[in-house]
């Protein structure tokens, strides 16, 4: 981990001469081959909290957390590549928010500015959450660790801090270049460091046919019990499944955060461009059975009597707390106590998103157990670099040039972009400890999805193809998108929890089964109120000049020839391969 460390930070200190411009900081010059930025933009997206997170889902809500890639992630992919870049590329615009003022206005620009500011901010704060979690465990069952005599409490905020000080360093020299040669590392590295883990699970419980064999049907089929929300773990019927993950959070996220996005428009044409989702949803596909299948696992395997004595379980007070889990799923310790917490029906809070960590310790030895946690801290500064190169670019470019100090020097744009650093990921700490109230970060990650990017993609959607949408409606159209996401919020909770965080501090007119429910619906609700109120607003108010739109609509863009490619060039023809691979997938694990 230590060598892996020094690694990154040498490719910061090597890059660093090359960052001259402020071009060359936020958007690595725009000379990035296509097959380096795919890996990159999938990277980007494989942070700590999507491994942890994942793996967490996976033990949680069985294999129907694929859905987050094979119906949540796959078709937004294709359509993004497809199109949604030729806008984004071609009009030259640095960030989404710049090309919101573009097809819009301002004030736009602004909100979304400052909303996905504060959504990078919490995201960075869940990977500071769960790559501190993960030290923490490593605290708890290794017995040298423990030898230190570091508190445990003292364990979990000092990597916190340290966890983001090698991010920061790597970022502020070498921008967003030093981000995407460290995210192409980052995905040989997780990959590599998660296959044995798989191969080494499956063969203890006898392959998927042994997982089929220990676990009730709804942890081993995607799609069965999708009539009813009461019929299987995720908690969702199909219409909101498809409507609030398949359509609403997986198009908001892909189509138009500035976090993967900014990753293609790093590329060296038009074409790499467009190929970049592309190529990134090839490995895509099959990151489920390399971040959901040891969540399966962990829950498939009885704890170890080695496990315990590894960590130190001693007397029969000690026993029973990790008898409360399932598996090698330990429940959530209140530190004051020792005991359990509890949940609103007087069951144990089950701790999923050390499902990862503790299948690491339980089948790596000393050395391979290096190997899986600097593939968990490649994954967490992946995400976190995402996170932070996204944030200094939108705050730079799209809130203080706009709003601060428009005609300064690109010199002293470069030198706000490297201070934006340092204060995003200070501002991400205290995002890491909002995080410590959920027990599946994937829970805490799609709230915050729904308040962002749902109304976000309604904007986008008919700004893109209605040119009659005007500033005013767009605007209008995302405030109430938000409020109806919070209201929504504020007004129901998943089943078994208190009010506050989760939901319920307005009052408690419904309860869905599961936070994810409540997440789906929540996104359904923006998206549904901002699409009304800005088709609404559009109707009453004037649209703008459509010379001034070309470009910007689709209908007013001449689109790219691809007529003189080879077919594995065609984004059009990678797109229908792409589909039709997630289809098979569906089919067989349905």
């Amino acid at each position: 981990m230590g060598t892996y460390s020094l690694f990154v930070l040498g490719i910061g200190v090597a890059l660093k001469r090359y960052m001259k411009t402020s071009a060359d900081f936020f958007l690595a010059g725009r000379s990035i081959p296509a097959w380096v930025c795919g890996l990159a933009f999938i990277s980007a997206n494989l942070g700590a909290q999507e491994v942890i997170g994942m793996g967490a889902s996976g033990a949680k809500y069985g294999i129907s957390t694929s859905h987050f890639y094979w119906i949540g992630a796959i078709p937004a992919m294709v359509f993004v590549g497809i199109f949604m870049m030729p806008f984004y590329y071609g009009s030259r615009a640095r960030s989404v928010p710049e090309y919101l003022r573009l097809r819009f206005d301002e004030k736009t620009r602004g909100l979304n500015a400052i909303s996905f500011a504060t959504m990078t901010i919490f995201s960075s704060g869940i990977s500071m959450y769960a790559m501190a979690k993960l030290i923490q465990t490593l605290h708890i069952l290794d017995a040298p660790l423990r030898a230190l005599g570091l508190p445990l409490s003292a364990s979990f905020h000092c990597n916190v801090v340290l966890s983001a000080v090698v991010v920061l360093i790597y970022i502020v020299l070498g921008g967003l270049v030093s981000a995407i040669y460290n995210e192409v590392l980052q995905f040989f590295l997780i990959v590599a460091g998660f296959l044995p883990l798989v191969f080494l699970g499956l063969k203890d419980v006898g392959g998927w046919s042994g997982i089929k064999a220990q676990l009730p049907s709804a942890y081993t089929h995607s799609w069965q019990g999708m009539g009813s929300a009461h019929t299987n773990l995720l908690g969702v019927e199909w219409f909101s499944l498809v409507m609030g993950l398949g359509f609403v959070l997986s198009f908001g996220y892909w189509c138009t955060d500035f976090l993967v996005v900014q990753r293609a428009m790093a590329a060296d044409s038009m074409s790499a461009a467009r190929r970049t989702p592309l190529i990134a949803a090839l490995p895509k596909m099959v990151f489920p059975f390399l971040v959901i299948l040891p969540g399966l696992i962990a829950v498939t395997l009885p704890i170890p009597q080695a496990d315990l004595t590894r960590a130190g379980v001693a007397g029969t007070a000690r026993s029973e707390v990790f008898a409360a889990g399932r598996g090698l799923i330990p429940p959530k310790i209140n530190e004051t106590t020792g005991l359990p917490v509890l949940d609103a029906n007087g069951d144990a809070v089950l701790d999923y998103d050390l499902a990862i960590p503790n299948m690491l310790v339980h089948y790596f030895p000393t050395g391979m157990l290096g190997l899986g946690l600097t593939a968990l801290l490649a994954s967490f500064m992946s995400g976190m670099a995402g996170n932070v190169t996204a944030f200094n670019t939108v705050w730079t470019y799209d809130i203080y040039q706009a709003y601060l100090h428009r005609n300064a020097s690109d010199r002293h744009y470069l030198w706000m972009g490297r201070m934006a650093t340092v204060f995003g990921i200070a501002l991400s700490v205290a995002a890491a400890y909002a995080a410590t109230r959920f027990n599946n970060i994937m829970d805490f990650l799609q709230l915050v999805f729904a308040f962002v990017n749902a109304p976000l993609f309604a904007t986008f959607l008919l700004g893109m193809f209605w040119k009659r949408t005007t500033g005013h409606a767009a605007f209008a159209g995302l405030l109430s998108g938000t409020a109806a996401a919070a209201i929504h919020q504020g007004l129901t909770l998943p089943a078994g929890a208190t009010a506050g965080i989760k939901g319920g501090w307005l009052a408690v007119v419904h309860i869905y089964p599961s936070e994810m429910a409540q997440n789906f619906s929540t996104a359904i609700w923006a998206w549904s109120m901002c699409f009304l109120v800005t088709i609404l607003v559009s109707l009453i108010t004037k649209p703008r000049k459509e010379t001034e739109l070309t470009g910007l609509v689709y209908s007013l863009t001449k689109h790219p020839s691809e007529g003189h490619l080879a077919w594995h060039r065609r984004p059009a023809v990678l797109g229908v391969i792409v589909l039709a691979l997630a289809l098979l997938l569906n089919i067989i694990f349905w």
